[in-house]
């Protein structure tokens, strides 16, 4: 199976958390109380652990900054197409599905899969083409979310969403100008909420895949909200209705 790079400290110390079996190595530059607990954590877990000089640690990172430490581990693979049937075939009424549509940026996307963690999301759920996939840096700004949340990369997103909608998912859109408060929204039971990308938002046939579409009520004199922020106010609405 391939490795992949884990750069920086919360990246590193995400994955010690929540899947220190996944850790073949780590390199590491002694520098400060926060990397030498590091060290001792990752030592404490049987992980080879290697001292390595700035230079170094540089020409392994590339362009992604890495505070100082990088381990190899073996990553959580996608699901697939296939893994969203198996998993749609065994929901109930608390499933809560995250639906991207063509998020482009790695943080972004790292952003979302922190925030589906926290809020005990089935699965996060975006498409194979025009959006950016589990990169280095997704991982990095996922903290050691990419290993607790499954993450399902799709064929076809109104497909998906159409299969979504079989099972008795109730598909829920975010999108600006609709009139209809994301607060008022049908938040319980077996919920899907769709967010479109950084640029142009939802495309047309994921807009048209959506049971209901709202928005978020802004009062204030800002007019939209960064993508992981708005998946993050929506998902936590959810969970409030949910758990009332």
């Amino acid at each position: 199976m391939k490795r992949e790079l884990a750069m920086g400290i919360n990246a590193v110390e995400g994955l010690l958390r929540h899947a220190p079996e996944r850790i073949v190595r780590a390199w590491l530059k002694p520098a400060g109380r926060r990397i030498g607990e590091l060290e001792a954590d990752l030592r404490a877990a049987g992980v080879a652990v290697e001292r390595a000089e700035e230079r170094a640690l540089d020409r392994m990172a590339g362009k992604v900054r890495h505070q100082g430490v990088i381990a190899e581990f073996t990553p959580r693979q996608p699901g697939d197409d296939r893994r969203l049937q198996e998993l749609l075939e065994s929901i109930d009424e608390r499933a809560l599905f995250l639906v991207l549509d063509g998020v482009q940026d790695p943080g972004n996307l790292g952003a979302c899969l922190r925030t589906a963690a926290a809020a005990g999301v089935t699965a996060v759920v975006i498409p194979r083409n025009k959006a950016v996939g589990l990169t280095p840096a997704a991982r990095r700004a996922a903290a050691g979310a990419a290993e607790r949340v499954e993450l399902v990369v799709v064929t076809n997103l109104a497909r998906s969403l159409r299969a979504l909608a079989d099972h008795g998912v109730w598909r829920v859109g975010l999108a600006a100008g609709t009139g209809n408060s994301l607060f008022g929204a049908r938040l319980d039971g077996a919920l899907a909420l769709v967010l479109g990308g950084e640029e142009g938002g939802m495309r047309r046939l994921t807009r048209e895949h959506c049971d209901e579409l709202v928005e978020i009520p802004m009062p204030g004199e800002i007019e939209s909200l960064n993508v992981s922020v708005a998946a993050g106010v929506a998902l936590f609405a959810a969970v409030e209705r949910r758990t009332q």
